[in-house]
C-alpha cells in the first residue's frame, strides 16, 4: 500500500515548525500576494527562501499558494513571483486561475501544478480538463463524496480535505464576499459573510430557528473515517488551518500523523476521547464527518454559533456584581480563557476556590469563583475556549533530528576522504594528505567524538565507520573544519533544472457581431423577448426543446455529475467539466467561469468556446484592461447575480421536520439581513443564494469598450418588466 500524504497549513514560521517538527510529510503556504489566505500572516520572499531550505533540510515538501484570480495588470507581476518560486526550488504551486494555469505551464514546463480547490473540482470531466493543462493534482470540492472518488479513473493525483473549517458555499462559485462587501474570496479577502447572522423569512413571516447562524457549518474532522480515506484513491490528505495558531498546527499534525503511522504498522485505527477533547479545545464550532461521507444537512451545519465554542467547563450557580461561582466539570486554570451563556467571555486572570481564597488551579468537580469582569446575569452553561496548560505543552516543539551516517578513509600519505549519506542523498569530498604521526597518533575514538558534535545542523548521527591506519596525525581542529565544511556542503538545497519558454501567444479568433442576450427563467420571460432577435439563455431543458432554434441556448448546471450525451446543441456552460461538450456543440461560457483576464479567454476559445462572459468582479475598469478586439465577449449589465451554490440545504436544516424534504416546494424564501432580503432557490436539491439587489449597469455600457454582447439576467421580473429593461439597452446602445 502507497502510504499517504499528511499535508499541513502554514500561517506563520512557528507553524511551520510546528508542522514539520509534528511529522507533516508536506506544508503548504502562502506568500504576501495572490494567496487564497490574503489575511493570515504569509511569508515575504526572505521568509519564504528560509521556508524552502528549512522544509527541504528535513526531505519534505513545500507548496505555495497562488491561488486567486488575476487581473490583466497583475500577470507580469505574478509571473515574476512564480519564476522566483521556482527558482528557488519550490515543490509545487497552488492555483486557481485557469488561464495563469495554463501560462505557468507553457512557460514553466518542469514545474508542478496543484489544481486549488478554488477550481471547483466535483467531477471526473473536469479532472480531465485539469490535466490537460498539465496539472499534476487536483484539490477536490469538499462536497465530493468517497464513494465518487473512488469510482474516478484518473492518473492525476487526488488531493481531499481531512480537518477543519468548512466554506459553504462551493469554492470558487462564491460571490457573496465580493459583491456585498467589495472583499472577494476570488482573491484572498473573503470577509466571512457565511458566519454572520440572518433571518429566514418567506417575505411576510420570519420564522424561528434555533439560532441565527444560517449559513454557518461546523468543522470538519475525518478521525472516524480515516481507515476509509487511507485505504481510498486520495493520495493526500490536507488541514485546513492557516489561519489557525501554531499549537493548533503543531497538536493536528502530531495527532493525524501518529494514527496514520499506526495504521500502517497494525492495520488499526487508534484514537482516544482524550485526543478528540484537546481537539474541540484548541478549535471547534462542533464537528461534522463532512460530504465525504454523505452528512445531512441537519447535521453539517451549527446554527447556533459560527466562532470557536470550546468544550463544556460548568454550570453557573451563582451571580453577584462582584463574583461567579461555578460548579466545575472540568480543572479550571489561571489564564484559560471562558464564555458565559450570554456569551461574553474573558481570561481569567484571578481564580478563587470554594473559601475565595485566590489559587492558580480548581479541579474539576469543585466550587470555584471567579471576577464577573463582563456583567454577567443569567446563570447556565459556562465553556472552556482557551486551555492554558494544553497551550503551553504545545509550545516549543522538539526540533526534529535527520539521521546521516559518515565513513571516513585516513590512510597514510593519502587525502582524507569523508562521505556523509542518508536514505535521500550523500557527499564524499576530499581534504588534506595525511601524515605519519610522530608522537601523538589520532585513535579511532577521536575522529568519532569530533564527527559525533552535529547539534548546530539538527543532524543525528546514526553510524560512523572509520577505515585508518594506526600511526598517522590529524589535528583536533583540523578535523572540526572538516566536520563543518561537509555539513555545510550537504545542507544545501540541490539546483533544480529551470526550464523556462515564452509562455503564450494570444491567438486570434472571429468576432461576432454587436448583440444583446437575455437569461430567462420561465416561459412567460422567454416569450416576452422570442421575436426581438435577441440571444436567449433557457434555465429548463424541457423549455429549451420546445422552443429550440438558433438564438436559443440551454443553460447546464453548475454542479455536473452526470454528462449527457449532447451534439449540435447551443449549451451555456457553467464549470470546467463541460467545456467538453465545445468540441460537439455551440458553446458559451457563463459568468461562473470567473474569467478576469486575457490568458482566460484565450484558453476557453482554444478549445472551441464561441463567446465567453466575463466574470461579475470584473468592474468596467478592469474590463476596458483586456484586450477583446478578437473575441466574442459577453457581460452583464443588468441582473440579480448568484451568490453562492451549496450543497447544504438551509430549508432542510431550519424548517423540515419531516423525513422526506420538500419544504422547498411550499413558498419562496429568503435570507433576511437587517433590509436586505437575498433569495434562496433550490434546484436539484442545491441551495442558490442570489444577491439582493440587481447589478445595472445599463447608463454606464458605452463606458465598456470591445464587448460585443451585453446579458440581461432576469429573475422574477414580468413580461412587461422585460420589454422595458431590453428597450433601455438597445437605447442606450443604439440598436
Amino acid at each position: 500500500m502507497k502510504e499517504k500524504e499528511l499535508l499541513c497549513p502554514v500561517g506563520n514560521f512557528e507553524a511551520l515548525k510546528e508542522a514539520i517538527y509534528n511529522g507533516a510529510d508536506a506544508v503548504y503556504l502562502g506568500g504576501k500576494k495572490f494567496g487564497a489566505r490574503k489575511f493570515a500572516n504569509n511569508f515575504n520572499n526572505e521568509e519564504m527562501i528560509e521556508a524552502i531550505k528549512f522544509v527541504h533540510f528535513y526531505h519534505k515538501k513545500i507548496y505555495v499558494t497562488v491561488n486567486t484570480l488575476l487581473f490583466n495588470d497583475e500577470i507580469d507581476e505574478c509571473l515574476e513571483y512564480i519564476k522566483f518560486l521556482h527558482e528557488n526550488d519550490i515543490d509545487a504551486v497552488i492555483m486557481q486561475d485557469i488561464g495563469l494555469i495554463e501560462l505557468v505551464h507553457s512557460k514553466f514546463p518542469n514545474l508542478e501544478i496543484h489544481a486549488s480547490t478554488q477550481c471547483h473540482n466535483h467531477n471526473i470531466e473536469n479532472i480531465n480538463f485539469m490535466k490537460s493543462l498539465g496539472v499534476k493534482r487536483v484539490i477536490l470540492a469538499r462536497e465530493v463524496s468517497l464513494d465518487q472518488i473512488n469510482k474516478w479513473d484518473t492518473d492525476v493525483d487526488l488531493e481531499i480535505f481531512v480537518q477543519g473549517a468548512l466554506c459553504v458555499s462551493y469554492s470558487g462559485c462564491c460571490l457573496f464576499s465580493s459583491l456585498n462587501g467589495t472583499r472577494s474570496g476570488n482573491r484572498g479577502e473573503c470577509v466571512g459573510s457565511c458566519r454572520l447572522p440572518y433571518k429566514l423569512t418567506d417575505g411576510t413571516n420570519i420564522y424561528e430557528t434555533e439560532g441565527d447562524y444560517l449559513l454557518s457549518l461546523k468543522d470538519l474532522c475525518s478521525l472516524e473515517h480515516l481507515k476509509e480515506i487511507l485505504d481510498s484513491k486520495v493520495v493526500s490528505l490536507k488541514i485546513e488551518g492557516r489561519m489557525k495558531s501554531p499549537e493548533y498546527v503543531g497538536y493536528v499534525t502530531r495527532l493525524y500523523r501518529t494514527i496514520i503511522d499506526t495504521y500502517y504498522k497494525t492495520g488499526e485505527i487508534n484514537y482516544s476521547l482524550n485526543d478528540i477533547l484537546n481537539l474541540k479545545k484548541l478549535f471547534n464550532r462542533e464537528f461534522t464527518k463532512g460530504y465525504l461521507f454523505n452528512e445531512n444537512s441537519k447535521n453539517i451545519a451549527n446554527i447556533k454559533s459560527s466562532n470557536h465554542i470550546g468544550v463544556y467547563l460548568g454550570e453557573i450557580i451563582e451571580i453577584t456584581p462582584k463574583k461567579v461561582k461555578i460548579k466545575l466539570d472540568m480543572d479550571l486554570n489561571m489564564e484559560d480563557g471562558i464564555r458565559f451563556p450570554d456569551n461574553t467571555g474573558m481570561i481569567v486572570n484571578m481564580l478563587y476556590d470554594a473559601k475565595g481564597l485566590l489559587t492558580k488551579k480548581v479541579l474539576k468537580g469543585n466550587i470555584c469563583y471567579v471576577d464577573n469582569k463582563t456583567n454577567v446575569k443569567k446563570k447556565g452553561k459556562v465553556l472552556k475556549t482557551i486551555d492554558k496548560v494544553l497551550m503551553d505543552s504545545l509550545k516549543n516543539p522538539t526540533p526534529l533530528k535527520v539521521k546521516i551516517n559518515f565513513l571516513i578513509v585516513a590512510y597514510k600519505n593519502k587525502p582524507l576522504k569523508v562521505k556523509v549519506y542518508n536514505e535521500y542523498k550523500s557527499l564524499e569530498k576530499e581534504y588534506d594528505i595525511i601524515q605519519a604521526s610522530i608522537n601523538h597518533p589520532i585513535t579511532s575514538k577521536n575522529i568519532q567524538e569530533q564527527f559525533l558534535k552535529t547539534n548546530n545542523y539538527n543532524y543525528e548521527v546514526d553510524n560512523i565507520e572509520i577505515n585508518m591506519d594506526n600511526n598517522i596525525f590529524i589535528s583536533l581542529k583540523y578535523l572540526n573544519e572538516v566536520r563543518r565544511d561537509i555539513l555545510d556542503n550537504f545542507n544545501l538545497n540541490e539546483n533544480k533544472e529551470i526550464k523556462e519558454l515564452e509562455g503564450l501567444k494570444i491567438k486570434k479568433y472571429e468576432k461576432d457581431n454587436y448583440k444583446i442576450s437575455v437569461l430567462v427563467r420561465n416561459e412567460e420571460q422567454l416569450k416576452s423577448v422570442s421575436n426581438l432577435n435577441l440571444l436567449i439563455y433557457v434555465t429548463d431543458y424541457q423549455l429549451y426543446l420546445k422552443y429550440k432554434r438558433k438564438n436559443v441556448y440551454y443553460r447546464l448546471e453548475r454542479v455536473m455529475n452526470y454528462f449527457p450525451n449532447y451534439d449540435n446543441e447551443n449549451l451555456l456552460i457553467c464549470e470546467t467539466g463541460s467545456i467538453k461538450y465545445a468540441q460537439n456543440n455551440n458553446v458559451i461560457s457563463d459568468y461562473y467561469l470567473n474569467v478576469t483576464n486575457d490568458y482566460t479567454i484565450n484558453l476557453l476559445a482554444s478549445k472551441g468556446v464561441k463567446k465567453i462572459t466575463l466574470s461579475v468582479e470584473n468592474d468596467i475598469d478592469k474590463i476596458n484592461m483586456l484586450h477583446l478586439d478578437n473575441f466574442d465577449t459577453e457581460v452583464i449589465v443588468y441582473g440579480k447575480p448568484e451568490l453562492m451554490i451549496t450543497k447544504y440545504c438551509l430549508l432542510n436544516k431550519c424548517l423540515n421536520t419531516n423525513e422526506k424534504c420538500n419544504v422547498c416546494q411550499k413558498n419562496n424564501y429568503y435570507l433576511k439581513d437587517n433590509d436586505k432580503l437575498y433569495p434562496i432557490r433550490t434546484k436539484n436539491c442545491l441551495n442558490h443564494i442570489f444577491h439582493y439587489k440587481n447589478i445595472d449597469l445599463i447608463n454606464q455600457v458605452k463606458k465598456i469598450a470591445n464587448v460585443n454582447t451585453f446579458r440581461i439576467e432576469l429573475f422574477e421580473e414580468t413580461s412587461d418588466e422585460v420589454i422595458k429593461i431590453v428597450e433601455r439597452l438597445k437605447k442606450e446602445i443604439g440598436i
